[in-house]
């Protein structure tokens, strides 16, 4: 049996995604080679019979961190980033469709030109049609960072699992490119992952998870075929969710 034609895990999923997976070796603005990557592996996704919603970070573009470091406004720096996390959305769109996919991009900043306003009902609506949705503008608040954002709208739409992408296999005790007896976790309770202040994501995030028993996994985007395990629920990455489960 074809990997694509095994039974799935999840219906509709999350995909949290940092705006260095579009970056390249360069680790700075939009390479549209690696937005084709991520695109080919989301249409795998979708082609499973899985409803894709995206939530893209922006630090491969700004940080507010590094505006406000340097004596910005922390407001101002924030939506600087809201307003990257567009920039980046319309380029993952982009390659999207260029593969044939249907994707519309929803903006939590109204910009009409671009973008779609963020509206929860729409949102599901594509959702059940068939189409990806990327939802950009953060939460359209500044002070949340978009893991938080990732967090809320997953549990908006009635997503499964939040899977946050990184570039390693899942959660560690310490940095495994930098310590080589790092230690993976297989699961982790969110409280674990708040108390041993673990990566996963920020705490707002993990907290918003927690209150609404919506499990987090993390693994390694670029391992092609981690992405599809995942959804037909084999074991991969750090699943985080709560103890009782």
């Amino acid at each position: 049996m074809p990997d694509e034609a095994k039974p799935i895990k999840y219906k509709r999923i999350l995909l949290k995604l940092s705006g260095e997976s579009l970056a390249g070796a360069s680790g700075y603005g939009i390479d549209p080679n690696e937005a084709e990557k991520i695109a080919h592996l989301i249409k795998r996704v979708q082609e499973m019979g899985v409803e894709v919603a995206i939530v893209i970070g922006a630090g491969n573009l700004w940080r507010g961190a590094t505006g406000e470091n340097s004596g910005m406004d922390r407001a101002t720096a924030d939506y600087m980033g809201m307003l990257a996390t567009v920039i980046n959305a319309l380029a993952l769109m982009d390659a999207l469709e260029r593969l044939d996919v249907v994707t519309r991009v929803q903006s939590a900043i109204e910009m009409p030109s671009v973008a779609e306003p963020y509206i929860r009902r729409r949102a599901i609506r594509h959702l059940e049609k068939g189409r990806v949705v990327i939802f950009g503008g953060g939460t359209g608040n500044p002070y949340f960072s978009t893991d938080t954002a990732a967090a809320l709208r997953a549990t908006e739409i009635g997503a499964e699992v939040v899977i946050k992408a990184t570039k390693v296999d899942g959660v560690y005790d310490c940095d495994p490119n930098i310590y080589p007896e790092a230690v993976k976790f297989d699961r982790l309770s969110y409280m674990e992952t708040v108390n041993r202040r673990l990566e996963v994501m920020d705490t707002t995030a993990v907290t918003l998870c927690m209150e609404n028993d919506l499990p987090i996994l993390v693994l390694n985007l670029w391992d092609p075929e981690a992405l599809i395990r995942a959804i037909q629920g084999e074991p991969v990455g750090t699943l985080v969710y709560h103890d009782e489960e």
